[in-house]
Formats: structure tokens, C-alpha cells, sequence
């Protein structure tokens, strides 16, 4: 375990390898499940780099100086920090190079540009990079295309494939591996989210590696409907009609637009987390698991339409009819 972080120690030792030898790249692309902690490592990251009582290549920040405390905060001059605002599907492109009144003047690509303040670097941190618009993905590319002296950006996301190849071609990409059930486990007890050490194992196994999806799991509405589904989904014939109305159901009920695809994302990762054991399990005993592929790849379909907005009725409904098929 890397100062409370827990799960990622050959990350640390790849960036401590990579220090040592001279070789820390201006960018960097964090991939991996949500809710492992990857935002967390880019903070201790941060604090490792600009900490001025510690060797940066030992990547072991005091925790306890100005510097680690501001970091900490997130209020360090030479610190950037962005992520999707609340109540929006995109990364605004006025989070990059400013509003309207002020391009180029203000925004992260701006500001990371300056000469450090304090330390000997500036460091940008964009979480959410899955949701970065095409605009702001555009203003971005011109900064990691030429970035500034001892300037580090990182972002974080949850996959390559939801990052554009002209992104993804100009950074290093570090993945990094869901949280071990045991880990898991003990984390959601550490942190009070759950108190009986049984359950919070089976959440573990279900999260995947998660603490996010672990976390969501703990509501016993979500957890009682994802076993209805799973139920739905194993059956011999699968009927789509009534599942779809009882997915519709589920993720309407009065929410707003932005949390009816949060649901509807959660339910497709049911069901996707559902076919790749099936997957699994076919293979194992020798038979063809393709059919339970074909079903994952169309639940990676569903996910790709969520986020293009098609209309959610229309989307549920057909995802439903071809799984059925």
C-alpha cells in the first residue's frame, strides 16, 4: 500500500522506474474501472513531484508540509484541477481556454503554459477525460501536441476506446487494475459504508473491483433490482417485452435526464458484468460461448447509444429485442 492507496503498488513502482531513468513523460492517461482510486494516485502523484521535503524519484511525499497540505486541498498554485461540473454530460470547452470574453486568457490550457509558481513543475489533473466534448478534446490536442516545459498533464478515464486516437496516440497510457475483493472488502468496512464483513464481500465480488460500484450496491433498491435483471437474463427464453418495461420502470422514476442515463448505464453493466460470466462459465465446461459474446458486444452497443442520447425508450427496447434474439 502507497500512502493509503491501496491496490496499485506496480504502478507506483513503474512511475518511481521511470523517474529514476529521466524519462516522466508530459502526459499521461489513467484507464481503469471507476472508483479504483486513479484520481487519488494523481493527487499523490502530484504530491510526490512537488513536495519540497522528499526526492521526487522516491515518490514519498511528507503529507505534512505547505505544499502537500495545498495539494491535498487542491489549492496549489502550481496545480491544476478539472472535472465534468455538476449537472453536465460534457467537460466544457471554457474549462480549456476560457469563456467566451476571455479565449485563450483563462483555462487550463492557459494556466498550465505559466512558469511554475512554487515548485518546478505544473501539474494538470482532468478527471472525467471520458466525457471531455469534442471541442474541448480539439483545444486540449494543441497543448499535448506542444506541451509546456516541466509541465505533467494527466487524465483519467475509464476506458481507451471512450478517448479520441489523437488523444490516446499523444499520451502514455498506465492502466490500472480493479481493487482486489479482500481489499475491496475491507475498504467498504473501513469506511463505514457497510458493517457486516459477509456482505461486504459479496458486494466486493459483485463491484467487480469497484469501490464506486460497491458503494451503489449498498443501496438495497439497486442491489434487489439488479437481481431481478440477472434473474430476467438467465432465463431459458428471455422476454424482452417485460424486462424492458421493468428496466423503464426502474430508471424513470423521478429522476432528471442526466440521472436516468446514470441508471440506465448502471443497468447495462449488470447486464454486461452478467454475460462475460456466462462467458466464463460456458468456456470453462467446453462448450461455444459465443452467443453469451454476441450479447456482451451488443450491451457495448447500448452503452456507445446512451451516451450519443439516443432516445431511451427506443434504445431499451431494442437492446431487449436482439439480446431476446
Amino acid at each position: 500500500m502507497w500512502h493509503g492507496i491501496h491496490g496499485h503498488d506496480r504502478v507506483v513502482e513503474r512511475f518511481r522506474q521511470t523517474l529514476k531513468s529521466g524519462r516522466l513523460a508530459s502526459t499521461y492517461l489513467f484507464v481503469g474501472p471507476p472508483g479504483i482510486g486513479k484520481r487519488t494516485f494523481a493527487l499523490k502523484l502530484a504530491q510526490a513531484l512537488l513536495c519540497p521535503a522528499a526526492s521526487e524519484t522516491d515518490l514519498d511525499p511528507c503529507g505534512t508540509c505547505d505544499v502537500c497540505i495545498q495539494i491535498t486541498a487542491c489549492t496549489h498554485p502550481d496545480l491544476i484541477t478539472i472535472s465534468k461540473p455538476a449537472g453536465k454530460n460534457t467537460i466544457p470547452v471554457d474549462l480549456f481556454i476560457g469563456d467566451c470574453d476571455h479565449r485563450r486568457q483563462q483555462g487550463l490550457c492557459h494556466d498550465i503554459s505559466l512558469k511554475p509558481f512554487a515548485g518546478g513543475r505544473k501539474i494538470a489533473v482532468i478527471d472525467d477525460a471520458d466525457d471531455l466534448s469534442l471541442e474541448s478534446a480539439n483545444a486540449l490536442l494543441k497543448t499535448l501536441e506542444e506541451p509546456p516545459p516541466r509541465a505533467v498533464l494527466i487524465l483519467i478515464g475509464t476506458s481507451l476506446q471512450r478517448q479520441l486516437p489523437t488523444i490516446r496516440s499523444r499520451a502514455q497510457i498506465v492502466r490500472f487494475a480493479p481493487l482486489a475483493t479482500d481489499t475491496l472488502a475491507k475498504l467498504l468496512v473501513e469506511q463505514q459504508v457497510i458493517d457486516d464483513e459477509q456482505e461486504a464481500r459479496r458486494l466486493a465480488k459483485l463491484a467487480e473491483g469497484s469501490l464506486a460500484r460497491a458503494t451503489e450496491l449498498a443501496e438495497s433498491e439497486l442491489c434487489e433490482f439488479r437481481d431481478r435483471l440477472i434473474g430476467n437474463l438467465s432465463a431459458a427464453v428471455l422476454d424482452s417485452v417485460r424486462t424492458a418495461q421493468m428496466v423503464s420502470q426502474f430508471v424513470d422514476i423521478g429522476r432528471e435526464a442526466i440521472d436516468r442515463r446514470h441508471r440506465l448505464r448502471q443497468v447495462i453493466g449488470f447486464a454486461m458484468q452478467h454475460y462475460r460470466q456466462s462467458m466464463r462459465t460456458v468456456a470453462g465446461a467446453g462448450g461455444d460461448p459465443s452467443r453469451e459474446a454476441d450479447r456482451a458486444e451488443r450491451c457495448l452497443e447500448a452503452l456507445t447509444h446512451v451516451d450519443r442520447y439516443v432516445n431511451q425508450a427506443t434504445l431499451i427496447g431494442s437492446w431487449f429485442d436482439d439480446l431476446a434474439a
